[in-house]
């Protein structure tokens, strides 16, 4: 797969867990425990972790504003690799994310996050609205959940 920077958001983070945690936790039931960014609620609609499978949910701003969402699974390597198509919930694309999960010998893993967009403006226009920072806070409540 090719990528270009000018349309790429990348997140990685090292957790002081095994991989099959890592894995675990964005793959099973309580991964909208975890999810999304300081402050937010999440409310899952579907969940179906397979490729063509589809997980809805609406996340909830603290100001109540509500942002549907919809991820389309299309590539599933178990404990190595997740790539999605994440969109709003009214199914139009908005950019493809690949998620990485890399055992260190150590025990710890490294997560990384790529948001592949179709345009640089529309690159632009995410870390505009704070997918960089509201990114991290979710990999940082992936932290602790693991930590438990």
């Amino acid at each position: 797969m090719t990528y270009d920077i000018e349309r790429e958001i990348v997140l990685t983070r090292v957790y002081d867990a095994p991989r099959s945690a890592v894995w675990a936790a964005w793959t099973g039931p309580d991964t909208i425990e975890w999810w999304g960014p300081d402050g937010f609620v999440c409310t899952e609609k579907e969940r179906d972790v397979r490729i063509g499978g589809v997980w809805r949910f609406d996340m909830v701003g603290p100001d109540g504003t509500v942002w549907p969402n919809r991820v389309d699974y299309r590539e599933i390597v178990p404990e190595a690799k997740l790539v999605m198509d994440h969109s709003d919930d009214g199914g139009d694309i908005s950019f493809l994310v690949t998620v990485t999960f890399d055992e260190q010998q150590d025990g710890k893993t490294v997560l990384t996050i790529r948001q592949l967009h179709p345009s640089k403006e529309a690159r632009d226009g995410g870390i505009a609205f704070g997918a960089v920072e509201l990114g991290f806070q979710t990999l940082d409540k992936l932290a602790e959940r693991l930590a438990v």
